[in-house]
């Protein structure tokens, strides 16, 4: 089945967590700071998980019919949904990744975007379901427009919200209503998420199984081919390698018709939500080895929708 439901265990999988960024730490000193920084991040995102889960699920009026029939479209499951969020109880949560982002090493540039969320002229609501609808354009435009950094910007915003997707993701996705759902959901054999149609950090191969992780609502998935996940490449042109002959657990797979790059990582287990990310942190060697020979990550893909 190509979409994977992943178990939801905040309390266990923080323990995992823990024993990869001790290892990260332990194999390269220099990234210390950028562990505590993520660390810290995503105990903040359990935080807001914990409250998600506890009642604070937006209450969607949507058909396992009409998703079913989006999704055999290649539409996401969020894509064109005026899905509303609890932006009160999420403001406070923005404000402080940007004041640990600001002491990670942000500066002044967090503190920047939190005052302009504080004094209104950044709104929290608009900034949100931009992010949850994945329309990065109209964040970059928003932030630039504002003089705020965009990719700051769009990470704040992707931080605080999270949670709201992943609890989406898991309620609609995790144990699909109908049958038609399910199907679609088996059918599913393209490279952007399923849920919210991000492209995937990173793909985890356990058992054999490249399964791909989307870091923002952390869906997983498989495909039915091997092939650049970008546009289909499956030929001599599409190539995995291991650029360190040391650790053959973490390798590139490069597309040189569309010039893309996806990481894949050897794990145990799938990484549970919110941890997705700390395999991409594992793997930052792999993309400066992919930039360096001209390849890149492809934009966020955009979507047609007719209700």
């Amino acid at each position: 089945m190509p979409y994977v439901p992943v178990p939801r265990r905040p309390s266990e999988s923080l323990d995992g967590a823990e024993r990869r960024w001790a290892a990260i730490v332990s194999a390269h000193p220099d990234l210390t700071p950028a562990v505590n920084l993520q660390r810290t991040l995503l105990t903040l995102v359990l935080d807001v998980d914990r409250t998600i889960s506890g009642g604070r699920l937006p209450r969607l009026s949507l058909p396992p019919k009409y998703l079913a029939a989006k999704l055999m479209r290649g539409v996401p499951v969020f894509t064109g949904e005026p899905i509303p969020l609890p932006v009160a109880f999420l403001k406070t949560p923005l404000s402080r990744m940007c004041d640990e982002l600001a002491i990670g090493g942000a500066g002044e540039s967090a503190d920047h975007i939190r005052h302009a969320l504080e004094n209104g002229s950044m709104d929290a609501g608009s900034l949100l379901s931009a992010s949850l609808s994945r329309d990065q354009g109209a964040i970059r435009t928003g932030a630039s427009h504002r003089g705020l950094s965009p990719d700051l910007t769009w990470l704040v915003a992707e931080l605080a919200v999270s949670s709201v997707a992943h609890a989406l993701q898991h309620m609609l996705c995790g144990a699909p209503a109908g049958n038609e759902l399910r199907d679609a959901l088996a059918a599913w054999n393209h490279g952007y998420c399923p849920a919210c149609g991000s492209w995937p950090a990173l793909a985890e191969v356990v058992a054999g199984h490249r399964t791909l992780r989307c870091s923002f609502c952390a869906a997983a998935w498989e495909l039915t081919t091997y092939a650049c996940i970008y546009c289909g490449e499956d030929g001599e042109r599409f190539v995995t390698v291991a650029p360190d002959e040391a650790r053959e657990d973490i390798r590139l797979e490069m597309c040189g018709s569309c010039g893309s790059y996806l990481k894949t990582l050897d794990l145990p287990g799938l990484s549970p939500f919110p941890f997705v990310t700390v395999g991409d942190l594992e793997t930052m060697e792999l993309d400066s080895a992919a930039m360096e020979h001209g390849y890149v990550r492809p934009p966020m893909k955009e979507f047609a929708t007719r209700r």
